[in-house]
C-alpha cells in the first residue's frame, strides 16, 4: 500500500469543534466509502489546544493532517476532491513511513487498546521538516534517523513516534517539506512543561543538560527557524 500525507488548512472563521465535526461526521466516511485502505486524522480541536514547547515557525499554521493509505497512490485523485469539497485547502506528499515506536513499545504506554473511531488518549504534536540545502538528503536521513530519533527516544515521554519521508509533493504548490513527524505524549502536560517534555523530572541542572543535548542533535540536520509544530487530537478510523 502507498501512504499519503495531507496537510490541511481550513476555511476562514472556521472553529474547532466545527472542523472536527466536519471531518469526523462528513469527509471521514466519503474517504473509506471511495476506498481508503487505512485512514488517521490529526485535528487540531478542543481537546488538542495546547501549545508545544518545541520551535514554532511565525505562520500560518496548518489545522489538520490527513494520513490514508491507497493500493494505488495515482488513483488518489477522488480523495483530494472530498478534501476540497468540504472546504480545505491541502497540500499532499507521497511518504514512506517509519514507526519508531509504537503503543506500548516503551515504558511510557501500553498497547493500543481502544477501537477504531475513538479518540486516542493524550495529544499528538505534528512537526513539518524542510531539509537544510548543506546537507545531501541521504545525510539528512541519516543524522534524523540515526541520531535525533535514539536521542529523542531516551529523553522524552513519547507514546508513538512515527517518521515519515517525503517521496513526492502529489499537489500543486505544495511547501517542499522533506519530513513529516508524527509524536504522541500521555497528556497536555507531557507536552507543555519543560520538566515532563525533556524528561528531566523536578531537577533544573537535568532539564539544562537535556535541553543542550536535544538542541545539538535537532540543529545537526534541522534549521530551526524553518519548524513548524502543530498540536492535535488523534483518531484512528481505519486501522
Amino acid at each position: 500500500m502507498d501512504k499519503l500525507i495531507y496537510l490541511l488548512w481550513g476555511p476562514e472563521g472556521q472553529d474547532k469543534q466545527q472542523r472536527r465535526d466536519i471531518l469526523l461526521n462528513e469527509v471521514a466516511p466519503k474517504l473509506l466509502a471511495v476506498g481508503a485502505r487505512k485512514l488517521t486524522m490529526y485535528i487540531d480541536d478542543p481537546d488538542s489546544n495546547v501549545r508545544s514547547p518545541a520551535p514554532f515557525h511565525i505562520g500560518e499554521r496548518i489545522c489538520g493532517e490527513v494520513a490514508l493509505w491507497l493500493d494505488d497512490a495515482g488513483k488518489r485523485a477522488p480523495f483530494e476532491q472530498v478534501l476540497r469539497d468540504a472546504g480545505f485547502r491541502v497540500a499532499g506528499y507521497l511518504v514512506d513511513e517509519s514507526i519508531y515506536t509504537e503503543y506500548g513499545g516503551n515504558r511510557h504506554s501500553g498497547p493500543r487498546d481502544w477501537p477504531d473511531g475513538q479518540r486516542s488518549p493524550g495529544v499528538v504534536t505534528i512537526t513539518l521538516m524542510e531539509r537544510p540545502q548543506k546537507l545531501s538528503r541521504e545525510e539528512w536521513v541519516r543524522r534524523w534517523h540515526g541520531r535525533q530519533s535514539p536521542v529523542s527516544e531516551a529523553m522524552q515521554p513519547r507514546t508513538r513516534y512515527i517518521r515519515n519521508v517525503v517521496m513526492e509533493a502529489v499537489t500543486p504548490d505544495a511547501p517542499p517539506f522533506e519530513g513529516i513527524v508524527e509524536e504522541a505524549w500521555p497528556s497536555a502536560r507531557h507536552v507543555t512543561n519543560p520538566f515532563l517534555f525533556y524528561g528531566a523530572g523536578k531537577n533544573p541542572f537535568k532539564l539544562v543538560l537535556n535541553l543542550v543535548r536535544m538542541l545539538r542533535s535537532v540543529t545537526s540536520f534541522l534549521d530551526l527557524r524553518r519548524i513548524r509544530t502543530t498540536t492535535a487530537s488523534e483518531y484512528i478510523l481505519k486501522s
